[in-house]
């Protein structure tokens, strides 16, 4: 027997960081990414952000690598939005993603943060943040990337 509970917390930006996020879209992209999440064996805790980005709080399948889930969710996500809201033809996820371990002791946290990421961005730009989050996990980046 094998247990596992991978919690992540992941972020993605969309395209050049364009603002196609609205706020009449993203509660309905979160619903489609928490099925999306589902089908592939996890489960979506928590998903917010403001215009340019999303924020994620999931448990991830112990069968597949975080980036072939964030694979799938940005591809099947991409396409749901192109049929669901034809005004968003030109709509794109920017590559790649940040995405860190969560514990248990702090899942809530994190969660709190996401629901909050509107308030949050009227402070900290995208850059920021990322940054921010980088650093505070231990993990070397190129300013030029971000």
């Amino acid at each position: 027997m094998s247990y596992t509970r991978f919690q992540s917390h992941l972020i993605f930006s969309t395209k050049q960081r364009q603002p196609w996020l609205y706020a009449d879209t993203m509660p309905r992209l979160v619903h489609y990414i928490g099925g999306i999440i589902r089908g592939l064996g996890g489960t979506l805790i928590e998903g917010n952000g403001p215009e340019d980005h999303i924020h994620l709080a999931a448990i991830l399948p112990a069968t597949r690598a975080p980036s072939d889930v964030l694979r799938d969710v940005k591809a099947l996500s991409s396409k749901w939005l192109h049929q669901t809201f034809p005004s968003l033809h030109g709509f794109g996820w920017q590559d790649g993603y940040a995405g860190f371990s969560v514990s248990e002791t702090v899942m809530s946290k994190v969660v709190d943060y996401i629901r909050k990421q509107q308030e949050h961005h009227r402070r900290m730009t995208f850059e920021e943040e990322i940054a921010r989050l980088l650093r505070q996990h231990g993990i070397e980046f190129d300013e030029r990337y971000i």
